[in-house]
């Protein structure tokens, strides 16, 4: 028989029982989704170039996403009192007066994760490759505020781009902002994707950003990318100058969304934007079409803040945050050179410093392009390895020395010995920093080329084979590493051993040796004189060069006797001239007035009693003068003559005329 529990232990149970009850009760209801039973309609007002003017929804958040009837998206851009100016996301075909407009509540957000490397992708995270559609687990807002100052670290670790201008003069550091500045046309997306490309060996993730570009040009980032780096690690946010100005205008804000999806998890990111120029000229035309007062060069005010929140974002975190770092290279183009314009003022004092790519020197074939004096690093030798930054100590001032030296040099040789030498450290400097694309360089061997430069290696051998030098120096390190290092030895620091960086420097030497025989082999072998112009006797380039002097002499020589001889030359073949000339006025002259006696002899002539004046001044009044008195009688003569050798009056009239022909012919000679 089954004992009957007590009053109290029962009434314990049941409470249990409805306590429990009630709590599952709650967490049901609290799984329920809830729809709210009415919502804001909006209507657009008009819509032109990708702008729509919304009225009816007054509680819209700034920068929420507003979606159209139709499925067309776009975000609230500038909030009115009575009018919504919102950006279009999408084609506007579908948009037009009336059109139903409801509010989601969200802000424009990006997925981010793993699962785009590799990928090509658009700002809102929609594929572009033709690949399966993305399902990432996490996104994040386009928006995000940067890190504060107490978030932040000092940066201190290189970012290693392979480039050897770069990084022994310009060091960027994980965590900087670096600006990539020049005119059009002078490498600035090439050095840039040099760096991503450069970070196929390491731990950094890379986001590139186009913006406005062409699709060629970013089909042929990609294509590069994808050949010479490792596209695994890298996410291409493509806004194509084809695509919508609103795309176009978050474009970089997604790419650092993205790369700070890998930040916060302690991993290194870099995003190249390419480039804020562009940007720059979307966010105006934003502004313009919106109806935002326009400031200096039509841009609105807030220009200045938009790009600095953006870079701002760029920091290395502290070790309570994990330690990660989000570097950035942006990218702006300049208008002949000029750096004072708006945005690259704007730029240059946001940023941790710039490169500034030249165009005169791309054009000489000096490329990277970079302009040495114009050019700095605000974080330089505290991010630099210390090897690398011993041995570049006194490169840039020896660069800049030789430039200013070879501007001198165009006026006139040198005689110093020392300046002499500091011009061929100076050229081989140049060789050495002009390096081809998706030649990388390792930090080892930019220190062994930078010793073996200081200790004068390199002053004996011609510029023309600094570059052999740099192709076959790192399998020549190589080998020389392997051979110093002992059988099953642990992995070894080479850059932190002086004395062992020493040694491959002086190995340099033996190399140079090596390929200096290989020129001077192929140019005995009887190859075209520019193929072997580069051997260390230059007797090639001496005998042309000996040859252009000989012409250059023979050319100034003959500039002299011109100058000597033409003046005086001139002004004898003058005077000759001009005598010759009156010489022969005179003949005729004469000549006429000895006709004109011959033809009539004493006979009267009224008309040409006095001689006529003539515009050409004094010798033809004296020829005309001496042919009226030789051909005219004494007065007592003339009438006399007149009375006793009379004539026909034809005859007399046949004089006259034949005067008057005389005197045309002597008046058209003169003025020949």
């Amino acid at each position: 028989m089954t004992p009957t529990p007590d009053a109290p232990a029962a009434a314990a149970a049941d409470a249990a029982t409805g306590a429990g009850w009630l709590a599952r009760r709650r967490g049901a209801l609290a799984r329920v989704a809830l729809a709210p039973v009415a919502q804001a309609i909006g209507r657009v007002e008009r819509v032109a170039d990708g702008i729509a003017f919304v009225s009816g929804l007054e509680d819209t958040m700034l920068n929420e996403v507003l979606r159209f009837e139709g499925g067309v998206t776009g975000f609230a851009h500038t909030l009115d009192e009575d009018l919504i100016s919102v950006v279009l996301l999408d084609p506007d075909a579908g948009v037009r007066a009336q059109t139903a407009v409801a509010r989601t509540g969200a802000v424009l957000e990006v997925p981010a994760g793993p699962q785009l490397l590799g990928r090509v992708v658009d700002p809102l995270g929609r594929p572009l490759d033709g690949g399966a559609p993305l399902d990432a687990a996490h996104t994040l807002p386009i928006e995000r505020a940067a890190p504060a100052i107490i978030e932040r670290d000092l940066v201190s670790e290189p970012l290693d781009t392979g480039v050897l201008i770069v990084d022994a003069l310009f060091t960027i550091g994980r965590g900087q902002r670096e600006l990539i500045i020049g005119d059009r046309a002078t490498g600035k997306t090439s050095l840039a994707i040099d760096a991503i490309v450069n970070q196929r060996h390491s731990d950094v993730i890379c986001v590139y950003v186009a913006i406005g570009q062409r699709a060629s040009a970013v089909r042929r980032v990609i294509d590069a990318v994808r050949r010479y780096g490792a596209p695994e690690r890298c996410v291409f946010v493509v806004a194509p100058a084809a695509c919508a100005p609103g795309l176009q205008w978050i474009a970089p804000f997604a790419g650092f969304s993205i790369a700070e999806y890998f930040r916060d998890r302690g991993q290194h990111a870099l995003v190249v934007v390419d480039d804020l120029t562009k940007h720059a000229a979307t966010h105006r035309e934003l502004a313009l079409l919106t109806r935002e007062p326009p400031g200096r060069e039509a841009y609105p005010g807030d220009i200045f803040y938009v790009h600095a929140r953006l870079l701002e974002r760029a920091a290395k975190l502290s070790a309570a945050l994990g330690g990660g770092s989000l570097s950035a290279l942006p990218i702006a183009e300049t208008d002949a050179g000029n750096l004072a314009a708006y945005i690259p003022t704007n730029l240059i004092s946001i940023t941790d410093g710039q490169i500034v790519l030249d165009s005169a020197l791309f054009a000489a074939n000096q490329r990277p392009a970079v302009d040495v004096g114009l050019s700095v690093s605000r974080v330089g030798g505290k991010a630099q390895h210390p090897a690398l930054r011993a041995a570049s100590g006194r490169l840039r001032l020896d660069y800049a020395q030789f430039l200013e030296l070879e501007a001198f040099t165009r006026f006139g040789g040198l005689t110093d010995a020392r300046l002499r030498a500091q011009i061929t450290r100076g050229e081989r400097i140049r060789a050495l920093i002009t390096q081809p694309r998706f030649r990388a360089l390792r930090t080892l061997d930019e220190v062994v080329l930078l010793k073996a430069l200081a200790a004068g290696a390199l002053d004996a051998m011609s510029p023309d084979l600094v570059a052999p030098l740099r192709e076959r120096l790192p399998a020549w390190l190589d080998a020389r590493i392997a051979a110093l290092t002992p059988a099953l030895a642990p992995p070894r620091d080479w850059l932190a051993d002086d004395a062992a960086l020493d040694a491959l420097a002086e190995s340099v030497g033996e190399l140079i040796e090596r390929i200096a025989a290989d020129a001077a082999r192929r140019a005995t072998a009887g190859m075209p004189a520019e193929d072997a112009a580069g051997d260390i006797g230059g007797a090639f380039g001496g005998e042309q060069a000996r040859g252009d002097a000989d012409r250059d002499a023979d050319h100034g020589a003959n500039r002299e006797v011109s100058r000597e001889v033409s003046p005086e030359a001139s002004r004898e073949v003058s005077r000759e001239v001009s005598c010759e000339v009156s010489h022969e006025a005179d003949r005729d002259a004469a000549a006429d007035a000895a006709r004109v006696a011959g033809r009539a002899p004493g006979r009267a002539e009224p008309d040409r009693a006095a001689p006529r004046a003539m515009p050409d001044g004094p010798p033809r009044a004296q020829a005309d003068g001496d042919r009226a008195s030789a051909s005219r009688p004494r007065p007592d003569a003339r009438g006399d003559a007149a009375r006793t050798a009379p004539s026909p009056q034809g005859g007399a009239d046949a004089n006259v005329d034949a005067d008057a022909n005389v005197d045309a012919e002597a008046e058209a000679r003169h003025k020949r």
